[in-house]
């Protein structure tokens, strides 16, 4: 999983830039610790229910707001299981991530991450990381777009 996200992301150059760490950074507490950064600059990409999965990924201090995500999207969020999770995004609870995903995944990026120059989503394993700009993440995570769909961190 992590070696898939590396070749990944070494198609655009930046395979050598992810970070693994000797301690997990498998919630955004333990993300947050491993990077000596703020919990609020962990990109954490949650994934929904939908056809295709739907990925969103939001900083750190983010909550899904119901009501918000229904609007964007038509749908009540539902999470997905841990099984479904790795069948529909292709990595594990811990190191879910917005790269190297199957075809048709949905990703969409949330307004709670613009707040920031940089952020760190994970990168396929509950001990990676890697620091991106938000156009950098745009780009690697091929988002369909920005949305509005958390709450509890303005």
């Amino acid at each position: 999983m992590i070696d898939d996200v590396k070749r990944y992301l070494g198609a655009f150059g930046w395979a050598d830039r992810v970070q693994e760490f000797d301690v997990s950074s498998a919630t955004v507490e333990l993300a947050a610790k491993a990077l000596h950064c703020e919990p609020q600059r962990i990109a954490k990409t949650l994934s929904f229910k939908g056809e295709p999965a739907l990925l969103v990924v939001a900083a750190g201090d983010a909550r899904i707001d119901n009501r918000k995500f229904k609007a964007a999207f038509g749908m009540k969020a539902r999470m997905l299981s841990p099984e479904e999770v790795e069948r529909y995004t292709g990595h594990r609870i811990g190191g879910v991530c917005p790269f190297a995903l199957p075809e048709g995944a949905a990703v969409y990026l949330d307004a709670s991450l613009r707040r920031f120059e940089t952020v760190y989503p994970a990168c396929g394993s509950a001990n990676s990381a890697i620091r991106l700009t938000l156009a950098e993440l745009e780009r690697a995570s091929r988002a369909l777009g920005w949305v509005d769909v958390c709450k509890d961190w303005a």
